[in-house]
């Protein structure tokens, strides 16, 4: 049984609301690895254990790797949505770095999708004895997760801009109503009283 497809809005709306758990998601992984990495570095910044600095940041790269899944399938539809937007919306509404910030999401999820289907000729190209769980197979998702990485952390850094832009079209007035008009208030009646 399939479930039937929200309606354009609701979809929207409920592919807005992955987007939010994802930047919660990749914050709270972001935090958590900044923590670690002061903790374990030297002032330099490098690691004390370089073993097991490495894994615990293929730890963080699975991690947001896993988050993002959620937004990924509705990523393409919120751009195009977020550049339709900005189309209707007054000058005054509009933040100049939305341009920039649409623009680095665009290019962030076209490297995603060129690394996906990199990482699904790997997978074909991995032994027969690979499967998940063999070091073969976790080593290799995990070099892929780092290249995935810096492209994840765009969309955690500049999703937000997605949400922003949707907030401002739905408190902007259309640009199909008419123009407010502006009628005369009349002047308040003063009555003058006469003395005899």
């Amino acid at each position: 049984m399939t479930t039937p497809t929200p309606p354009p809005n609701e979809l929207h709306q409920q592919q807005l609301q992955q987007l939010a758990t994802y930047l919660r998601e990749s914050q709270f992984i972001l935090t958590g690895w900044d923590a670690y990495s002061d903790e374990h570095t030297d002032l330099d910044g490098w690691p004390h254990d370089n073993h097991a600095y490495g894994l615990r940041q293929s730890q963080r790269d699975a991690d947001t790797a896993e988050a993002f899944e959620t937004a990924r399938g509705g990523a393409r539809s919120l751009l195009a949505t977020a550049g339709a937007q900005l189309t209707t919306l007054p000058t005054h509404a509009i933040q100049n770095r939305w341009g920039y910030q649409l623009g680095v999401l665009h290019d962030a999820l076209d490297r995603l999708d060129a690394l996906h289907e990199e990482w699904l000729s790997t997978r074909e190209d991995l032994p027969a004895d690979a499967r998940p769980g063999t070091p073969a197979f976790s080593d290799a998702l995990a070099e892929h997760h780092a290249d995935c990485w810096s492209y994840l952390d765009d969309w955690a850094t500049h999703g937000h801009a997605l949400r922003e832009i949707n907030s401002a079209a739905r408190h902007a007035p259309s640009p199909l109503a008419p123009p407010p008009t502006r009628t005369a208030i009349p002047a308040p009646s003063r009555t003058v009283s006469v003395r005899r």
